[in-house]
């Protein structure tokens, strides 16, 4: 799970908009703050034979170098209402962030007990070949002395084979699913190793209203309302501060003298632009309808979604039983077959059918486990917070 969080590209990507939201957060702040420009013109227009600009308006020429200040008057509440936005927006990729992660998590949880599975079959299934193997050598010492035919030694022997392919089929399905959990991890690596039994307990929902999922919708109904304080924000009117200070002459009249500075207010009223800002917050009351409607639609899902994952459980948990409750009575035919064999009195066929069962039943135990354990993964994917 650390490698292919540390190679998502997906969590790199929210990680680095999250720290983008950051550095916009401080360019709007930084456009509260007085701007200070400087301009330097030098400008001459020059009137020959009587013809050119009218000098009343150009001064003929002029010098200037003055520094501009700007500051913009904003009031608190849509400061407040603009620095809202950003967190907002940071709250909102946090959470897909952690979402993406449980996703990546769930993924790579799956894949890693599946192909756990595949290697507990593979020890099933060894145990099995050792036991053929051992009734195989008996069988054949017993065939040698007439006990028994040569066709019964050619049966155990076919079934021996036919258990050393299986084995050798879910040694390359164990190797081909260990190569799909290195890939999902971001990892090159075909290197052939046993993995640990996984540790996966079923956790407790404390809180089903607080789960992540649900978050979503409480933070994009905090996006409606904070955009309808911006719709209201947009019609107050805006004021600035203006001012100057430099140099700025025509060199008409002591042009030595002509440093200086000025100050300005400048105001902005909004009066009518077609009845825009109610047509705003109309889209704004659909967005909450439509925002409740898939809240509503998702809980309703998510507690039907956890009430037949919790069922399928129960269910595993019960055929896990009843398959356990089989092995004890294949087992017990197993060793009497076993004891029957040695003294020349089992029938081969009975004894195969019998081990034939013994291994269907252990891969389904396995599998069942397996199944469990998914469930299991399944279940903490939705209840979790985390």
């Amino acid at each position: 799970m650390e490698k292919a969080q540390n190679n998502s590209p997906l969590l790199t990507d929210l990680s680095n908009q999250i720290k983008s939201n950051q550095i916009d957060s401080l360019i709007n702040r930084a456009n509260y703050k007085p701007l200070v420009t400087g301009n330097l013109n030098a400008n001459y227009a020059p009137v020959i034979n009587g013809i050119g600009y009218d000098t009343a308006i150009t001064n003929g020429q002029s010098v200037s170098g003055l520094i501009g200040i700007n500051q913009k008057i904003v009031g608190k509440k849509i400061s407040d209402s603009q620095a809202e936005s950003f967190k907002i927006l940071k709250e909102s990729l946090v959470l897909n962030k952690k979402i993406a992660l449980k996703d990546l998590s769930k993924v790579i949880a799956d894949q890693y007990i599946t192909t756990y599975g595949s290697a507990e079959q593979i020890v099933y299934n060894q145990k099995m070949i050792a036991l053929l193997g051992n009734g195989l050598n008996t069988l054949k010492k017993l065939a040698q002395n007439s006990i028994y035919k040569q066709t019964d030694y050619l049966i155990f022997l076919s079934t021996l084979k036919q258990q050393e392919l299986q084995v050798l089929q879910l040694k390359q399905q164990y190797q081909n699913n260990l190569g799909i959990l290195n890939y999902l991890s971001g990892e090159t690596d075909t290197t052939f190793v046993s993995l640990a039994k996984p540790d996966i307990n079923l956790k407790t929902i404390s809180s089903p209203e607080k789960t992540i999922f649900l978050k979503q919708f409480e933070v994009d109904s905090l996006k409606i309302v904070n955009q309808s304080k911006l719709i209201d924000n947009a019609y107050k009117p805006t004021l600035a501060l203006l001012g100057d200070a430099g140099y700025l002459s025509s060199f008409e009249y002591l042009p030595y003298k002509n440093f200086g500075f000025s100050v300005g207010l400048g105001m902005s009223i909004p009066i009518y632009d077609g009845n825009q800002r109610s047509l705003q917050h109309q889209k704004n009351e659909q967005a909450v309808a439509t925002n409740l409607a898939y809240k509503t639609h998702f809980n309703k899902q998510y507690q039907q979604q956890l009430l037949m994952l919790n069922q399928k459980l129960k269910q595993t948990v019960d055929t896990g039983n009843q398959l356990q409750s089989q092995l004890q009575i294949t087992d017990a035919l197993i060793e009497a077959d076993k004891k029957l064999l040695l003294s020349g009195d089992a029938q081969i066929t009975d004894f195969v059918i019998a081990i034939g069962n013994v291994i269907t039943l252990n891969n389904s135990i396995s599998q069942n486990k397996i199944n469990k354990l998914l469930l299991i993964n399944e279940i903490n994917y939705w209840i979790s917070n985390d």
